[in-house]
């Protein structure tokens, strides 16, 4: 990372909006601010707005193959691909006979299905209900690793093309969505009772005088 910095120095001004809700693994190593040192080292890409990428898994990335890494892969299918997660398909006749994934296995990939394990526990995202659909056709298993080729074809464009991650359907953390119930409370009840400003001291708030 150091060499990453000292080679272009103006990523050490590039800064990323907080992660307080993003969960890190106990086992995962100890690195001041992860959050932020991640969105400098690939020059402005967040990878930690990806939900179900844990910290362990963006080291991965980072240690495995790095924003230089990527320039060798011209497309998405060939990264995954490279990853032994893209299927196999064996055709003829026109007909697709097999369609499994390659065996054999490297840190990044084992890392990515380990996200795509965790984002199968999660409810109303955008990949957690592709997880679902997958799961109830072909089994957990299966589900894992098209969740994982996903995470990793996302993870190309993001790096590759510096475009934000921004899922058809929006990720709320647990804190997020307890903040919007309890303003939704809060609008019901100034309805209900007909509440005004003046009635709760927003005025007087705002019209304040200071003694020296």
């Amino acid at each position: 990372m150091k060499q990453e910095f000292k080679k272009h120095p103006e990523k050490a001004k590039l800064k990323t909006s907080n992660k307080p809700y993003k969960r890190k693994n106990k086992n995962a190593p100890e690195i001041k601010n992860l959050n932020q040192v991640t969105f400098q080292y690939f020059g402005g890409v967040d990878l930690m707005a990806i939900e179900g990428l844990s910290h362990s898994t963006i080291l991965s990335i980072m240690s495995e193959i790095g924003p230089e890494g990527f320039k060798k892969f011209p497309t998405s299918k060939q990264f995954v691909s490279w990853m032994r997660l893209a299927p196999n398909n064996k055709i003829s006749g026109g007909k697709v006979l097999s369609s499994k994934i390659p065996k054999g296995s490297n840190r990044l990939k084992k890392a990515l299905r380990q996200s795509a394990n965790a984002i199968g526990n999660l409810k109303d995202t955008h990949l957690s209900d592709f997880f679902r659909r997958v799961a109830y056709r072909k089994g957990r298993q299966a589900a894992v690793s098209a969740n994982a080729r996903k995470l990793g074809v996302i993870i190309w464009t993001i790096v590759t093309k510096k475009v934000p991650y921004t899922p058809p359907k929006e990720y709320l953390f647990l804190d997020q969505k307890r903040k919007l119930n309890m303003v939704s409370r809060i609008k019901k009840n100034i309805a209900k009772f007909e509440l005004k400003p003046e009635d709760v001291g927003f005025c007087n708030s705002l019209n304040m005088s200071y003694d020296f």
